[in-house]
């Protein structure tokens, strides 16, 4: 069974429901018993059609499920409505269908949650890390966003902003979770790019390629995670990074700055320079600044706080970091680090401990792990 063509039809499947007049909770529910079927049915008999023949059977599970609880003349309707049998029009709805899921009648946050785990695959639990929020709390607001659009038929789609913060959270996670969608939300974010003449368009997009281009070196061969200063950078993919660049130049030269293109020219930074020791710290501050102005984020002003203390010292960048709330994703490990730099290793090894009991991901936890266990074996000699 192969399980990458499911996930990628998933998303056109849904669309094309939707836009034959289902609502979008009972769509999801139908795709979601078509692919069930097609695990059990496929290995025998595979379709010549793989598209056509789940859009046909999760429109009759849809109409099976409407049966239940329509009336005689809308039952009537839908059956009228039924796709006749045939090939599955070659169209790739997935982008449409993230501007559905971005509905006026949903709060930003909703929308993008809704996105994430309708069409982008992740499971509540990736979205709620995502958030920073409890999985409890995310599962209710993906219930509430699907019952406030269940029923509504999606004629006036979502904004672009919106889009965008799903994508850039789709990237995210699928550059650093167990869900590979990064390559997807590249594709993604191209075509909406060539769609759509907007700076912070291509500012995600300069931004997903300039780290796109260094993905192989970010782990070992063994999965251990290999932090940025550590990576070989003569394997940095160099023509996604000029590409990425010259985006990014495109877009800044329009003079409306976003938050997406400020990250980006953080990242190019990072890789224009030919070593960890000579990158341009005090530029990569001055656009944590430009950063904290556009989004006001805790995150951000932790990341700025790190920035600063590779720009002016350690004990400047663990001056900034104090005013900080210390229940901050990463805060112990970025004090950790700059207590390392600043000479002291006791307090450095501790807090590296303390990050790793927190960390989100498995690679995450075992470099810290392995971090605070160099400082201790330092200690003892």
């Amino acid at each position: 069974m192969d399980e990458a063509l499911l996930r990628s039809l998933t998303p056109s499947v849904l669309a094309i429901l939707v836009r034959r007049g289902a609502d979008f909770a009972a769509a999801e529910d139908a795709v979601q018993d078509a692919l069930v079927e097609a695990v059990r049915v496929w290995p025998a008999d595979p379709p010549r059609d793989p598209k056509a023949w789940l859009v046909t059977v999760a429109w009759r599970r849809f109409l099976d499920a409407a049966r239940a609880d329509a009336s005689r003349r809308r039952r009537e309707d839908l059956v009228d409505e039924e796709p006749a049998p045939g090939p599955a029009p070659a169209v790739d709805d997935t982008l449409q269908l993230y501007f559905l899921c971005a509905h006026p009648s949903l709060t930003p946050s909703s929308a993008v949650a809704l996105t994430l785990r309708a069409v982008g695959g992740l499971t509540t639990r990736q979205i709620a890390q995502a958030y920073l929020v409890p999985e409890a709390t995310m599962a209710q607001r993906i219930s509430r966003a699907k019952r406030t659009v269940s029923g509504v038929r999606f004629d006036r789609p979502g904004d672009v902003a919106t889009v965008l913060r799903v994508l850039y959270l789709v990237f995210n996670e699928g550059y650093s979770g167990d869900v590979d969608l990064a390559a997807e939300a590249v594709r993604l974010t191209r075509q909406l790019a060539a769609a759509i003449d907007h700076p912070e368009v291509a500012g995600l997009l300069a931004l997903m390629l300039l780290h796109h281009a260094r993905r192989a070196t970010r782990t070992a061969p063994d999965g251990s995670l290999v932090p940025l200063a550590e990576q070989d950078r003569s394997r940095w993919d160099t023509k996604t990074i000029a590409e990425g660049v010259r985006i990014l130049q495109a877009a800044l030269a329009r003079d409306r700055l976003g938050e997406f293109q400020a990250q980006a020219a953080i990242a190019a930074l990072h890789a224009d320079a030919p070593t960890a020791g000579e990158t341009d710290w005090v530029q990569i501050v001055e656009w944590y600044d430009e950063l904290v102005r556009l989004t006001g984020s805790p995150v951000v002003r932790l990341n700025r706080a790190v920035a600063v203390g590779e720009a002016d010292g350690p004990r400047a960048g663990l001056a900034a970091l104090a005013e900080l709330d210390d229940s901050l994703p990463r805060h112990a490990a970025a004090a950790a680090y700059l207590h390392e730099r600043d000479g002291d290793p006791a307090t450095a090894a501790r807090l590296y401990a303390e990050a790793a009991r927190k960390a989100s991901n498995l690679a995450e936890r075992d470099y810290l792990t392995r971090q605070a266990a160099r400082l201790n074996a330092r200690r003892c000699r």
